[in-house]
């Protein structure tokens, strides 16, 4: 079986969040048990393109509406991420050095739609060409959503009506919203299919792909339910495509997040020398932040934005230090303006307390992951959630709000099996039970550790899901 994952972000290439690690990996573990997975992704200008060895495998022209460009795809020669990997480069669209925002400024670019429909359409005439044509293209989230569009309302993609696309939703809140004049830019399509493109009276990418594609996934069970109430205006359409919808969690690369190996922590450790490698670790990580190790230490790690409850960390992390409660807090990440300046002054004003490092960075990630006691993740929407998995690798225990993939990912501590912190409300009160919680097993060093252990053991690699998606391809293909 041949499959074809389009995507705006791979990790290690380009990644923004959870939608490039899955990309980055779910095909590896397919290639591992006999798929061949491809993963096909915009050109940026990233340092991973630059830096090694790509080869021409096609060039060519194309349009969106009047007007022409140029594309070449190259694939990456080694295979170095487990799978074959090719990049789609198209002059003045995609060779900048952001994925979604352009760095100098803070805001997304200006031509949105025109760099995601001139990939879409370049990728779609490149596999016209094909002597063989996939078994089943894979599309993510609403940047590549128009594809199942296009293949079942353009002539020009008329031999690969019959190829079944599946399209999976990382993020249901963002759903591609254009005015309804960009559809001229699409390839000519059967008039009676515009409506297909519409909602609300404007073009919505992922609409079109949900009502278009053959199947619908999403990264976890529970999400998939909570879609159907609250999806940003498309729950009359998540329930009315139930029957063809499916809650698939994700899972982690097991290779890249394991503390035996990981070159990106100071001490590796295992399970066998869990309490020295976890001090150790601990250790470099205060003195990176000048905070004491003896300390519990809480950490956040993502966008910092509403739906990840970001902007209830200000409130929440100055009570609890103001109330005399010896904590450490460290936070990693970027985002909302207004969250860096709260954070930058709070770094001041709680020196050897608190500390924000406002940037995106993989290796302090994983030192973080490593070194700290607890993550919080106290999410507003998190349709599956990854670093609460990346954070059970590494023995650090997870405060989650019970929603989403952390529903169904985390278990409480005070429940049979149990492993995790969870809370129910989104407000300060109920993330202060938590921390209040934590900082009661931080102080039982023997649970503690227990749970430690516990956390460590877990298995959430892709093995088991790789195998449920397959499932799912073999279900649309026949085969």
């Amino acid at each position: 079986m041949h499959v074809i994952h389009t995507s705006a972000e791979c990790y290690p290439v380009a990644k923004a969040g959870g939608l490039g690690d899955v990309v980055g990996s779910l095909p590896k573990y397919q290639n591992a048990k006999g798929v061949t997975s491809w993963v096909v992704m915009p050109a940026y200008d990233v340092p991973w393109i630059q830096t090694n060895n790509f080869e021409l495998v096609h060039a060519a022209k194309a349009h969106i509406g009047p007007h022409w460009f140029s594309f070449k795809v190259f694939k990456e020669q080694d295979d170095i991420l487990g799978f074959p990997l090719y990049v789609v480069s198209i002059p003045d669209r995609f060779d900048r050095s952001g994925i979604y925002i352009d760095p100098s400024s803070g805001y997304g670019y200006w031509d949105e739609f025109e760099r995601y429909i001139s990939f879409q359409v370049a990728v779609l005439d490149w596999i016209s060409t094909f002597a063989k044509k996939p078994d089943l293209i894979h599309c993510h989230d609403h940047h590549t959503a128009l594809i199942p569009f296009m293949m079942t309302s353009c002539p020009d993609y008329e031999e690969l009506i019959g190829i079944p696309t599946l399209l999976t939703i990382h993020n249901g809140e963002y759903h591609g919203w254009y005015d309804m004049g960009k559809r001229f830019l699409l390839p000519y399509f059967h008039p009676d299919r515009a409506g297909l493109l519409e909602w609300s009276g404007k073009l919505n990418a992922l609409s079109s792909g949900i009502r278009t594609s053959w199947a619908v996934s999403t990264v976890s069970q529970s999400y998939m339910e909570e879609l159907k109430y609250n999806s940003a205006g498309l729950e009359p359409l998540i329930q009315a495509e139930s029957e063809k919808s499916q809650g698939i969690l994700n899972g982690i690369d097991s290779d890249v997040w394991n503390p035996e190996t990981d070159p990106l922590i100071s001490t590796n450790f295992s399970s066998k020398n869990l309490k020295k490698g976890k001090k150790l670790n601990k250790i470099d990580l205060c003195n990176q932040f000048n905070l004491d190790p003896d300390r519990p230490t809480f950490a956040f790690i993502g966008r910092l934005v509403k739906e990840k409850g970001a902007d209830l960390l200000p409130e929440v992390i100055e009570a609890f230090l103001g109330a005399g409660h010896q904590a450490n807090f460290v936070i990693l990440g970027t985002g909302d303006q207004d969250l860096h300046y709260r954070f930058r002054e709070m770094s001041r004003q709680y020196l050897g307390y608190f500390d924000a490092s406002l940037q995106y960075n993989e290796k302090l990630a994983h030192q973080i992951y490593a070194g700290s006691d607890f993550l919080l993740m106290p999410s507003r929407v998190e349709p599956c959630g990854l670093n609460q998995m990346y954070a059970l690798r590494y023995g650090t225990i997870p405060i989650v709000r019970a929603i989403g993939g952390l529903r169904d990912t985390i278990v409480d501590m005070d429940e049979k099996e149990g492993y995790g912190i969870r809370f129910d409300d989104f407000n300060a009160e109920s993330l202060l039970k938590a921390l209040d919680r934590a900082v009661s097993l931080y102080q039982k060093e023997k649970t503690l550790l227990s749970l430690q252990k516990k956390a460590i053991s877990l298995d959430f690699s892709w093995y088991k899901s790789a195998d449920t998606y397959i499932d799912l391809y073999k279900k649309l293909t026949f085969k």
